[in-house]
């Protein structure tokens, strides 16, 4: 198993529409490329509140690189994602980690 961490910093005041985007459109669209995600996450107390930090799993890059790519080639992602930022950028950049569980941890 392999964890994506991935952080989007959003511009000051954004961070409610990237939920809204994900609550309402992204979701829906893991759903149809079968992306698992473990969970979402805001910053309570931090160096930005302006993030959202997210986990997906994944059994392998291969996997990931299938499932993601089909994702992100998705018109229909596409056009819906272009039309949410249409009158301001939402996310102003995404940190991206990959992360291999131990031997002791207790996800795995």
């Amino acid at each position: 198993m392999i964890v994506e961490m991935r952080v989007y910093h959003c511009a000051a005041g954004r961070l409610p529409a990237l939920q809204e985007r994900f609550r309402n459109t992204t979701l829906a669209f893991f759903d149809k490329y079968g992306i698992k995600q473990i969970g979402f996450w805001t910053t309570v107390v931090g160096p930005s509140n302006h993030a959202l930090t997210y986990l997906l799993q994944w059994e392998s890059l291969a996997e990931r690189e299938e499932k993601w790519n089909a994702f992100q080639a998705d018109k229909e992602w596409q056009a819906k994602r272009s039309a949410s930022e249409a009158q301001q950028p939402i996310v102003e950049r995404i940190e991206n980690h990959f992360l291999a569980p131990t031997d002791f941890s207790a996800l795995r």
